[in-house]
């Protein structure tokens, strides 16, 4: 039978923090429980400093337990974009940040001991046509000459080693990207966090932020709030209380199915090297298999943010499309489907720095798990004044005329946009 819940969260026993008390002052406000938020929440009380994580839901409750797990190198934007539009250096150091976020993710889960099922398995990027395979003798090219990193690429004729499919044109590995049970790992951080004096405040939904003397006054659903300082990690989910970062994000539904436990020589078959993977659409399809070898199916299905209607609607398409690419899959049961929403910003980068006062990590447009987790402690260390490698400092934040945060007024043109992509390319 089919549940609208998350798989993920079938493998974590979740921390109680609904009753503590919120503080009337911290030095440190942060505003969002998932990575980002709980990642500066641990650096900034391991420091000594006072902090209270408002968390409107339960923590980990957005897209920080929602994801596909895939901890991945790069950007949204591939090398080429990144020197086009930041020039050579910059791009090298981005590049870097990408690699620099996935050994936080790695180093966090070892040092404080957390059972995330955190493996460097490599990625693989699918050619959803002929012509994506031929640019990434490109792609490989500039990745190796510009930045000193080595992919593999994969014609479609040894593509059976690393996928039972016969629907790509090839496909392009990357070693050094890495899976993880995403709701394992935000739990750990969330509890490590705790460990360290940061008060995790659930159910907490903050209204408004005003500049006060000496910081901001904090008006939440759980009382009055006064901090030196604020630190937002909203993602998707950024809303009114912080109207500067809200008119930058453009809140994108992403959906995954999970159908039931694969045997064994299943899982080998459709997984053989059991790859993070994603394919070239603009739509793209993402999928993997989970510690119990399940096939775990994503992708911007429906688009929009996500709501029952959406959500349902979004595991029949998925479905389809697993069994387009997974044909041996047509038998197997879905027992799990779940949506959550991505944080694009306009220009498809992340951005860490400062707004209004208020400093945030936001904008990781599918890149999150890694980008989070280390951007929330970049960030952190910059407030505590420590020397830090951000080189998205400086970087401008765009906003477009009439946007106002209300994703409905953009997100039809723009699936219209990509879906004439998808068929023209």
């Amino acid at each position: 039978m089919l549940k609208e819940s998350n798989f993920w969260l079938t493998t974590v026993s979740q921390p109680e923090f609904l009753q503590t008390p919120l503080p009337e002052k911290v030095d440190v406000a942060v505003i969002g429980g998932g990575f980002s938020g709980l990642s500066a929440a641990r650096t900034l009380a391991k420091a000594g400093v006072k902090v209270a994580v408002l968390e409107a839901q339960t923590l980990g409750w957005g897209a920080s337990s929602r994801n596909g797990g895939m901890v991945l190198t790069g950007m949204k934007l591939g090398v080429e974009t990144l020197i086009k539009n930041y020039g050579r250096e910059r791009a090298r150091r981005l590049f870097a940040l990408s690699l620099d976020a996935i050994n936080t993710v790695e180093t966090i889960a070892r040092e404080e001991q957390i059972e995330c099922a955190f493996s460097r398995c490599g990625h693989l990027e699918t050619a959803w046509k002929p012509a994506h395979f031929d640019g990434y003798a490109r792609a490989a090219e500039m990745l190796h000459k510009e930045v000193g990193h080595t992919v593999k690429i994969v014609s479609k004729s040894e593509l059976r080693s690393e996928i039972g499919s016969g629907l790509y044109h090839g496909g392009l590995v990357d070693e050094t990207s890495a899976g993880i049970n995403p709701a394992q790992f935000v739990m750990g951080l969330a509890t490590a966090a705790s460990r360290t004096g940061a008060s995790m405040c659930e159910g907490t939904n903050v209204y408004a932020i005003t500049k006060s003397q000496g910081g901001f006054n904090l008006n939440t659903s759980r009382g009055k709030l006064h901090a030196e300082q604020v630190f937002i990690g909203t993602s998707g989910y950024t809303g009114r209380a912080a109207p500067a970062l809200q008119k930058r994000i453009i809140p994108i539904g992403s959906y995954i199915i999970a159908t039931q436990p694969l045997t064994g020589e299943l899982a080998r078959e459709i997984s053989p090297r059991n790859r993070m993977i994603f394919d070239s659409k603009h739509f793209l399809y993402y999928f993997r298999l989970t510690p119990d070898n399940r096939m775990l199916f994503g992708g911007r299905a429906a688009f929009m943010p996500e709501n029952t209607n959406s959500t349902l609607q979004s595991a029949d398409i998925l479905r389809k499309g697993m069994v387009q690419v997974y044909p041996q899959l047509k038998n197997i049961a879905v027992e799990y489907v779940w949506g959550g929403n991505l944080d694009f910003s306009f220009d498809i980068m992340p951005h860490a720095g400062q707004i209004d006062g208020l400093h945030h990590a936001i904008g990781y447009a599918g890149h999150g798990v890694a980008f989070a987790t280390h951007l929330g402690q970049i960030v952190a260390k910059q407030m505590l004044g420590q020397p830090v490698e951000n080189p998205l400092v400086g970087l401008p934040f765009p906003k477009i005329p009439l946007y106002n945060g209300n994703p409905l007024l953009h997100l039809p043109a723009a699936w219209l946009y990509y879906s004439l992509l998808d068929i023209i390319e």
